[in-house]
Parts: structure tokens; C-alpha cells; sequence
């Protein structure tokens, strides 16, 4: 307006009128209502970031109490393993010449009259392995296939019973690598003690070419068992085992009675599982083994312990995948496709370990190689799945690394996490390939006496590690004593950025107070979210 008609005023229109006010107070609502699920939008500290869940007491550990803490774990194992190293033998064995049995001639065909030693439920299981010799001196190497008849009698109190007769008829491998020796084989394998004594007869057929062209010169038959001591050591370290994981499971789920389960963090939620799990591994009811002859028992300690395996595989992975800076949690593409992974090695590796146990209940002639192609296909699923697993997992902590490795917090439970679960690797596959060498992945590999340990340090060696792996994460993950709880703020509950603010300096041992806790966890959050001073 020009000046000479507004009388000396001024007169302005108001920008945007009534559109304006209605916009001021829809943002005005907005931020109170986006202020009341402020906690469960991301990114929020629930959402499992190690500045946003349970202040654990790795946050706070020294570095002299994590070498107390390794060097505990190491000596704990140590001590177990001289228990068993000074524990009984594992196995009780006797022998049997053949060829005082029956005359030379009849070495090829028998019969074979064996009488076992006196036996009691403690030696928990029973084979009859035989070896042939011949008078091979050269390098010829043969293979031959053969029928074996059997008869079985159990002997209690004077009475007999007879459980097989010689019209049961099996066939066996007689692999020849020169050098006069055969491999042995397995004539029968009972899966429980019944009686007292037990009475075989032994049949061969189609071994007469054999004996003319190499002339059979003796076959050795060995009984062998478990032991009776070793057999009360594995009870009373499983029981003790048992005790000292309940115990321990008990303690760490009432640390973490405070806190909601939304603000438990990754490595916390699977520990209250792994500790259960661990439970069933060391089998409480064992000893039940040795009271009732059924296969459920053995099936159950089977099921026990490839289902703790299976946990601590799956612990690894989605760990490894959870700790990364952006990753959703969804049941379709986090956790499916490792279910599907974990999942066939546990059914293949259940089906591996039930598969002789059940077969060997029903006819203690059995032998899977009878069988070979469904067994070596099973074996095959396993061995895949197996390396499958293994590159996924090493890829999983490469791309963790590759992302977290310089960001407070982040970078010590990595290097925690990775640093036992190397030293648990490397002392397993140690044991492991000092008892079967490379034969792991050659057709014994089911669960026969050469799968089992070969001496008392062997099994408190590897049960002590897998023991001791947990219970030392189960310590390292409980919350710390200064955790904060405040019900007031949910930010502030257990958030080491707002816990450590009364902390003095020395109690903050890794990163920064001002700068390394405060810092965003994603490059591009710093973009979106400002610092409000007022």
C-alpha cells in the first residue's frame, strides 16, 4: 500500500493464517505422542547395542581380571584333566586264542565255544571283536566277504537262556592289508548287561578259499567293556557337573530378576539357554543307564548332547550376526535360515548316533555296513551342512569385525567372544584328532566303541572344557553390580552411557566417557539426529 492511504500505519497480512497454527500444533501433538514410544522406535537401547542393554560385568573387568579369569579357565581344565589322566583305564579287556578253541583246520569255519568273564551293569556295554592272521608275509592286500552265524546264551544263577540261535546269520568284511593281520571285526555288541555271563558260539562260512591260499593261522576274540571304575568317575563327574550347572543357572537367572527381558542383551538371552541345555548335557539321569534295560535312556543321553552342541552352533551364529550395527531380528531372515543350517546337522547327527543304538537293541549282530548306502549318505549331509556351517560362521565374524572392531564396547565383546571360542575350538579339535586322527570321516564314524574315549583324561577333558566354556560366560555376561535400575527412565536403565555417568574415571575402563558412549552406532544417525541443548 502506498503511505498516503494508511493514515501513518502499517498493515500486514499474517504468512499461512489458519493452515499455519493447525500445523504448529499437529507437530506440538506429534512429538508428545512419538515421545511416548520414543523406547520402542528404532534406533532405541533396547533394540540389543551394547550401550543400550544390560551393563554386563565385561564392561567393567579389569585386565588383570580377565587374565585371572582365562587363567582360572585354564587351570580348572587342567586339574580335570590329571583327575582323569591318573583315573582308571577306560576300557576292560580279555582275549581269546581261537586256536585253542578248536583244531587248526576248523580255524576257517569253527565252531568257536566262548564263555564271557563275569560281568555286572557297570561295564555298561559288551563286544566281542575278532581278528583273523594268516600267513600272508607279502604286501597283497584282498578283501572278502563273508557269513557269520551266531549263537547267544545268558548264563544267571545256573540258569540258561538262550537269546540267539545259529540260524541268525550276518555278513562281515575281512579287509587284508598284507603283513599277515586282518582288521578286526565285530562279531556281536549288546547294548546292556542282563546276565551275569554270557555263553557265544561262533560260525564262519566262505572263508575256505582264504585258508587254502593263505592258510589261517589263528583268530584272536577280545571281550571288551567299559571299565567299572571309569564308569563310576563319568557318574560322579556328570552328577557333579549337573549340580554345579544348576547351581550357576539358578544364580545367573536371579542377577537378571531386575530387568525386563527386552533390555537382556544377545549374549545374555542365549546363556539363560546354553545353561539348560548344559543341564541335559551332563544328564542327570545317567545313572538310570545302569538300572533299566531300554533304549529311551540311551536315546535321551544321545538327544542331551547333540541338542547342547547344536545350541552352542547356533549361540555362535546368531551372535556373530546380532552384534552388527544394522540387523533386523526377524524369524524369516535372521533366524530361519540358520535353522535350517543348525537344524540338519542336528537331525543328521541324531540319526548318526540312534541309528547303530536302536538297530544293535533290536539284533546284537547288526552292523551298518550292512546298510552302507543310507549310512554314507547320512554322512554326506552331515559332512556338507558341516562345512556350510563353517564358512558361514567365518564369514559372520569377518563382516562383525569389519564393522565393529573400532567401536567402544563393541570391539571388547568381540574379542571376548572370539578369543574363548577359539581356545574351545582349538582344545576340542585337539582331542578330537588325537582320538580318531583323520578316521573321523571314514565309516566308523557312528556310535561304536571306536567313537567313544579312549581314556578317562580324554572324557574329562573334553566334557571339563565344554563345562567351564559356560560357566565362564555365564560370569563374564551376568550384570555388573553398578547396573542402574531406574524405573523412572527407560534410557537410563542399564545404558552404560547414562550407568557410568556417577562412574569415576577409573571405573571406565573402555572408550571414552564423553565421546566413545555417546558416539552414534550408525554413520548415518548422526545425520538424522541432532543434539537439542534445550
Amino acid at each position: 500500500m502506498e503511505s498516503g492511504n494508511t493514515l501513518g500505519y502499517s498493515y500486514y497480512m499474517p504468512q499461512g493464517g489458519i493452515p499455519n497454527r493447525l500445523k504448529k500444533m499437529f507437530d506440538f501433538n506429534c512429538c508428545e505422542l512419538f515421545g511416548v514410544f520414543n523406547r520402542y522406535l528404532a534406533p532405541a537401547y533396547h533394540h540389543d547395542r551394547c550401550e543400550r542393554s544390560v551393563k554386563m560385568k565385561l564392561y567393567t573387568l579389569h585386565k588383570r581380571e580377565f587374565v585371572i579369569i582365562i587363567l582360572g579357565f585354564f587351570v580348572a581344565i587342567a586339574l580335570v584333566t590329571f583327575i582323569g589322566l591318573v583315573g582308571p583305564p577306560i576300557t576292560w579287556e580279555t582275549e581269546i586264542q581261537g586256536m585253542t578253541l578248536v583244531n587248526e583246520s576248523e580255524l576257517a569255519k569253527g565252531p568257536f565255544g566262548l564263555k564271557s568273564p563275569l560281568l555286572t551293569t557297570y561295564h555298561q556295554q559288551l563286544w566281542i571283536i575278532a581278528g583273523i592272521e594268516t600267513q600272508n608275509q607279502d604286501d597283497e592286500a584282498f578283501e572278502k566277504t563273508f557269513e557269520i552265524f551266531i549263537d547267544l546264551f545268558g548264563i544267571e544263577n545256573g540258569k540258561v537262556v538262550k537269546i540267539l540261535n545259529h540260524s541268525t546269520r550276518r555278513f562281515r568284511r575281512l579287509e587284508c592289508r598284507g603283513g599277515g593281520a586282518c582288521e578286526p571285526f565285530t562279531v556281536l555288541h549288546l547294548t546292556f548287561i542282563d546276565f551275569a555271563k554270557y555263553f557265544i558260539v561262533v560260525r564262519f562260512s566262505d572263508l575256505e578259499n582264504i585258508n587254502q591260499r593263505y592258510h589261517i593261522k589263528n583268530v584272536r576274540f577280545h571281550f571288551k567293556t567299559y571299565s567299572p571304575s571309569f564308569t563310576q568317575l563319568e557318574m560322579s563327574f556328570r552328577f557333579i557337573y549337573a549340580v554345579a550347572c544348576f547351581s550357576i543357572t539358578c544364580w545367573f537367572m536371579y542377577s537378571l530378576r531386575r530387568f525386563i527381558m527386552t533390555d537382556w542383551s544377545i549374549e545374555q538371552r542365549w546363556i539363560s539357554v546354553l545353561l539348560p541345555l548344559l543341564f541335559l548335557y551332563n544328564n542327570p539321569v545317567f545313572p538310570l543307564m545302569f538300572l533299566v534295560n531300554s533304549t529311551f535312556t540311551s536315546m535321551m543321553d544321545a538327544l542331551f548332547q547333540v541338542t547342547f552342541l547344536s545350541g552352542l552352533c547356533f549361540f555362535w551364529l546368531s551372535t556373530y550376526h546380532g552384534l552388527r550395527q544394522v540387523v533386523e531380528r526377524r524369524m524369516l531372515t535372521f533366524y530361519l535360515p540358520k535353522v535350517i543350517l543348525v537344524g540338519s546337522l542336528w537331525l543328521s547327527a541324531i540319526i548318526l548316533a540312534s541309528w547303530q543304538k536302536l538297530n544293535t537293541a533290536k539284533d546284537p549282530t547288526f552292523s551298518y555296513i550292512l546298510d552302507t548306502d543310507n549310512f554314507n549318505n547320512l554322512k554326506n549331509v552331515f559332512i556338507v551342512s558341516g562345512v556350510i556351517y563353517l564358512v558361514y560362521l567365518l564369514f559372520l565374524i569377518l563382516k562383525a569385525y569389519s564393522e565393529l572392531r573400532s567401536m567402544p564396547y563393541f570391539d571388547l565383546r568381540l574379542k571376548f567372544l572370539t578369543g574363548l571360542l577359539l581356545i574351545v575350538v582349538k582344545m576340542i579339535l585337539t582331542i578330537t584328532y588325537l582320538r580318531f586322527g583323520m578316521d573321523i570321516l571314514e565309516d566308523h564314524f557312528v556310535a561304536d566303541l571306536s567313537t567313544k574315549y579312549n581314556s578317562s583324561a580324554e572324557f574329562m577333558a573334553f566334557y571339563g572344557t565344554l563345562n567351564f566354556y559356560i560357566f565362564t560366560m555365564a560370569y563374564v555376561y551376568s550384570p555388573s553390580s553398578s547396573a542402574v535400575l531406574n524405573s523412572s527412565s527407560q534410557i537410563t536403565k542399564d545404558n552404560p552411557s547414562f550407568s557410568m555417568v556417577n562412574d569415576s574415571d577409573d571405573d571406565v575402563l573402555y572408550g571414552s566417557d564423553e565421546e566413545d558412549t555417546k558416539a552414534p552406532l550408525n554413520k548415518h544417525a548422526s545425520t538424522n539426529h541432532n543434539d537439542d541443548s534445550d
